[in-house]
């Protein structure tokens, strides 16, 4: 059977998963941590045995020191627990992050490379192209090419990710921060399909850290600088010179992403490089431009 397998939601509280469910044995464990009900239900239908933490809502404590957003308890847990797999969502499931039984974390880039891996040995990867966004680690494109699986980015977010897959008919993508869409299941990013899913291949495979092997993260550092005004960042000739200047120093070994947030008074410096030095250096000097040029 596909372990992929689809899923369809039937109401709030309950899913069902069509096809073979496959079963871990009895000292299998997954630590599930979140602060609503929503991802008990799926996983005790995947795995054997489950444990979960922040899952007694009050109505006001969601994330409250769980959840996607923190992530430290978990990590903790599911070491002390030897569990297989620990999964964490965000306050309305659409996204999911994952912890390994050594306690690292892997991303929304680490499912893209373990979901596009197998597709890819199902013949299954329209166009061997995954679709991610700017914010996706050169990390991930450079094991991506390795494998002959290229990699498109859209602007961040995860409407501009699925426009992308419907424009070119590809099948997977997602963002870093655990929104991974599934065309064949859902348009929507869904954190408990992506549990699920994620949850199978490792059924199969024994560790998650098999289905990432290779991922090497650049060191990657995000800026935030507080803005009075969002002209475009190309009219500003400041920041246009240390951009230059970055980017020609930094060559096919590092990316630089200029943008400001949709939703707050702020614009973003995300500079990642081979080089931590590369990394402080030109995340600072942009940083520094926009704070002359338009700071608040």
């Amino acid at each position: 059977m596909n372990p992929l397998t689809r899923i369809s939601r039937l109401s709030r509280e309950a899913v069902y998963i069509r096809g073979e469910v496959h079963w871990f044995p009895d000292r299998s464990r997954l630590c599930e941590w979140r602060s609503i009900q929503a991802g008990p239900r799926v996983v005790s239908l995947s795995w054997g045995r489950r444990c979960g933490h922040g899952c007694f809502p009050d109505g006001r404590n969601i994330n409250a020191g769980c959840g996607s957003l923190h992530l430290e308890g978990l990590q903790k847990r599911v070491v002390a627990e030897k569990a297989r797999l620990g999964v964490a969502f965000d306050g309305d499931a659409d996204r999911a992050l994952f912890v390994c039984e050594s306690g690292k974390v892997v991303n929304g880039d680490g499912v893209l490379l373990a979901a596009a891996r197998f597709l890819k040995s199902q013949n299954r990867l329209n166009g061997n192209r995954v679709v991610a966004t700017s914010m996706s680690n050169l990390g991930l494109e450079r094991v991506l090419a390795r494998e002959n699986i290229a990699l498109a980015r859209a602007a961040v977010g995860d409407r501009y990710v699925l426009e992308e897959m419907l424009r070119s008919g590809n099948v997977l993508g997602g963002e870093q921060s655990g929104h991974i869409i599934f065309l064949d299941d859902s348009p929507a990013g869904d954190g408990l399909l992506t549990a699920a899913k994620i949850a199978s291949l490792v059924s199969m495979h024994g560790k998650i850290e098999s289905l990432v092997e290779g991922l090497k993260d650049y060191p990657q550092l995000i800026v935030n600088v507080k803005v009075r005004s969002k002209p475009p960042l190309e009219t500003l000739p400041e920041v246009s010179r240390a951009l230059a200047e970055a980017q020609s120093a930094l060559g096919n070994n590092g990316r630089v992403v200029l943008r400001y947030s949709g939703t707050e008074q702020l614009a973003r410096v995300m500079v990642e490089a081979e080089h931590e030095a590369d990394v402080q250096r030109f995340s600072q000097s942009l940083a520094t431009a926009l704070r002359a040029s338009i700071g608040a």
